[in-house]
């Protein structure tokens, strides 16, 4: 199948430019959602490898072309893995990610740092016009901040400690964080079977 391209589901562009970036020396263009009529996603549910997969086999069909999507999240231990898969819409779907990273911080009042373990979450998704979807799930390790740290990145990017460097999500190069991320290490898992996808 040849394809102009391959679809990135999504309308953060902050995303965009991660998924861009991990993704450079892909054999295809990847294309905005943007490029294209607006779209209708399924309402999101409780399952990243569901939302993922949805985002992905939307696109794809009203598309026409092989599609990208991700359902990503931050899993607090001291909240019981909240906000997990409502990250995007912690607090309200009004905040923005000034408002929902005050709010968790907010949540964490009182909590010593060494129980402030989290993770990122993140299941990518590569649908095919016909409907078949794959998916592969990354994760990456680290702690919450008392404060926010760093200008780069976005979300809870700020407040979230990459274990083993000392910086935020939001401090790191973005060579280092298109490394360690757990979008990163989701999309490098899929990588195979997108590669096969262009050429099959």
């Amino acid at each position: 199948m040849a394809l102009d391209g391959v679809v990135v589901a999504t309308s953060n562009p902050g995303k965009l430019r991660e998924v861009r970036a991990i993704l450079a020396d892909l054999e295809a263009r990847l294309l905005a959602l943007d490029a294209f009529a607006p779209l209708r996603f399924p309402e999101e549910g409780d399952d990243y490898e569901q939302n993922a997969a949805a985002k992905a086999r939307t696109c794809a069909q009203a598309t026409g072309c092989l599609s990208l999507a991700d359902d990503s999240g931050l899993e607090v231990e001291a909240l019981g893995g909240r906000p997990g898969v409502r990250s995007a819409r912690y607090g309200g779907p009004d905040l923005d990610d000034a408002a929902r990273v005050a709010r968790l911080l907010e949540e964490l009042s009182g909590v010593a740092a060494e129980k402030r373990a989290a993770r990122f979450v993140c299941v990518a998704a590569l649908a095919h016009p016909d409907g078949r979807v794959v998916t592969a799930r990354g994760s990456c390790e680290g702690r919450i901040l008392g404060a926010p740290r760093g200008s780069a990145g976005f979300g809870y990017d700020p407040v979230f400690l990459a274990a083993g460097t000392g910086l935020s999500m939001a401090e790191l190069p973005e060579s280092e964080k298109n490394r360690l991320s757990h979008r990163a290490r989701a999309f490098r898992a899929l990588r195979g079977r997108i590669d096969a996808a262009l050429t099959g």
